[in-house]
């Protein structure tokens, strides 16, 4: 009589725990639903949260008018709200904030693609191999805890003081929340991914084409996102320094000629443009991230 194999059972077995690899848990997961009770109307807190948050800065801009309005606050120095809108809407139409605004977003885009390409580029390559990583370390710690502005007076010597100080300073100081982002995304790849690249013989242009970048890319877009702010704002700090345009340079000069009204509109210019930067950059954001929204349940 022949042998008969044993049967065997084809239950795919249970999911491993992490074993201490720190993996993150699943988004959600072992959290209590978040709140979706009903406000009056029928509407639920995803609609009343942004709400209170608008009425909140509308409060304190009324407080602001009244207090101004009846001198508790001194109208020198906090005009009426009332008045810096009317003053932003006159330097608006008069095309002084669109000029201004050009050459911010000018210095600004510059340095930051720079950035961008510079610590992508060597991120990836300093997260994949590790001689690499220990080469270039030292000099990004050494580099990385430096204040861009310390930056300045050496630049000017260099380079003088015009865009390309400006730049320089705004890629410096963008470059290192990218880079270390994307090394961190390369070296959080999941094992199983590339012994899968290994398999079909990916090369290593290929392996980091077609599965390191796409599985670090939401730590890459995360990197990316704090860097938009920082370039914002050190293009600004650079244009107070030996610039004769700008929004940081307007700015400065409205504060020493005592144009306060002015001066508070370009900051109501400048609330404005970094709202809006971060509410495009979430839309792309949205739109590349899209499969990985989806396959975390992020939807």
């Amino acid at each position: 009589m022949a042998d008969v194999l044993p049967r065997q059972d084809l239950t795919p077995p249970a999911p491993l725990p992490s074993e201490g690899r720190g993996e993150p848990a699943e988004p959600g997961a072992g959290t209590p639903p978040s709140f979706t009770g009903k406000g009056a109307g029928g509407l639920g807190w995803a609609f009343w949260r942004p709400a209170l948050g608008v009425l909140t800065l509308l409060a304190i801009l009324a407080l602001w008018e009244a207090l101004s309005r009846a001198r508790v606050l001194n109208p020198q120095f906090f005009p009426p709200v009332s008045d810096i809108l009317g003053t932003f809407v006159a330097l608006w139409q008069n095309n002084v904030f669109p000029g201004h605004l050009a050459t911010t977003l000018w210095r600004m885009a510059v340095g930051y693609a720079i950035a961008a390409a510079l610590g992508i580029g060597l991120g990836l390559v300093m997260g994949r191999w590790r001689a690499v990583y220990d080469l270039f370390e030292p000099l990004v710690e050494f580099l990385r805890p430096m204040p861009p502005v310390a930056l300045i007076p050496v630049l000017i010597l260099l380079v003088g003081i015009g865009d390309e100080m400006k730049i320089v300073v705004v890629a410096f100081a963008s470059l290192f929340p990218i880079l270390l982002n994307t090394v961190e995304g390369v070296r959080g790849v999941h094992p199983t991914l590339l012994d899968v690249a290994r398999t079909f013989r990916y090369d290593e242009a290929a392996l980091l084409r077609r599965v390191i970048f796409p599985a670090a890319l939401p730590q890459i877009m995360a990197g990316l996102r704090i860097s938009l702010a920082i370039a914002l704002i050190v293009a600004l700090v650079s244009e107070m320094i030996g610039a004769t345009a700008g929004l940081g340079y307007f700015v400065l000069q409205a504060q020493r000629g005592l144009r306060i009204r002015d001066m508070y509109a370009a900051i109501v210019m400048l609330a404005l443009l970094g709202f809006t930067l971060n509410w495009l950059f979430l839309l792309v954001e949205a739109r590349v991230l899209a499969w990985h929204r989806a396959s975390t349940g992020q939807e």
